[in-house]
């Protein structure tokens, strides 16, 4: 009898450490950080010109992630009409209907999957793009990732580095063509979200 019991008791031992393991497992949502994530991008000028530069100054979302297994889900909401080229008059055409027509699609979105986990870390995103009202699969690598505690908010920060490209002319946005603008753009996003 007294076997039993200490069997039982070694069950119930078990299965409560089996079951805190599962709980430390949990995925962890982060909130993006809008003060240091930036949605940048690289594009052709009259073919092979000059290469121009911008990025998305406002941008939100979730980051769920699985630390043990490497695995889980980002979904990004940007304002297209944050567009920032360095340039005033760029940045208005950009806007317009020729182009992004942000009166018309004034948000992009991405939403995708961790995967292809290496040392603890995820080494890419693949997901969905919807860029002036046109849905794509995308796939981000990851160049860099690393959670730290957040030194003001003590809560942990994860941040991230990641890169792909798109041909902006799927999305409807061709503009410049005919002048032999090349379509392709690089992606280059810098990400950090604060636990929740």
């Amino acid at each position: 009898m007294i076997h039993l019991r200490s069997s039982s008791l070694a069950f119930v031992l078990a299965s409560v450490a089996l079951g805190a393991g599962n709980a430390l497992a949990a995925p962890i949502t982060y909130k993006i950080d809008s003060n240091h994530t930036y949605p940048s991008f690289e594009a052709d000028h009259f073919g092979g010109v000059s290469v121009w530069r911008g990025k998305l100054n406002s941008s939100a979302g979730t980051i769920v992630y699985d630390k043990e297994a490497g695995t889980g889900t980002v979904d990004v909401e940007m304002d297209v009409a944050s567009i920032d080229f360095g340039n005033d008059k760029l940045n208005e055409h950009a806007k317009s209907d020729q182009m992004f027509d942000v009166a018309k699609f004034p948000k992009a979105t991405f939403s995708g999957k961790l995967a292809g986990s290496k040392n603890g870390s995820p080494t890419q995103i693949d997901g969905s793009l919807t860029l002036h009202g046109v849905t794509k699969p995308v796939t981000l690598k990851i160049n860099s990732f690393k959670c730290i505690t957040d030194m003001q908010s003590k809560k942990e920060r994860c941040g991230a580095d990641a890169s792909g490209t798109i041909n902006r002319e799927e999305f409807g946005v061709s503009f410049g063509k005919p002048m032999g603008f090349n379509q392709e753009v690089k992606l280059l996003i810098q990400v950090e979200g604060l636990r929740q």
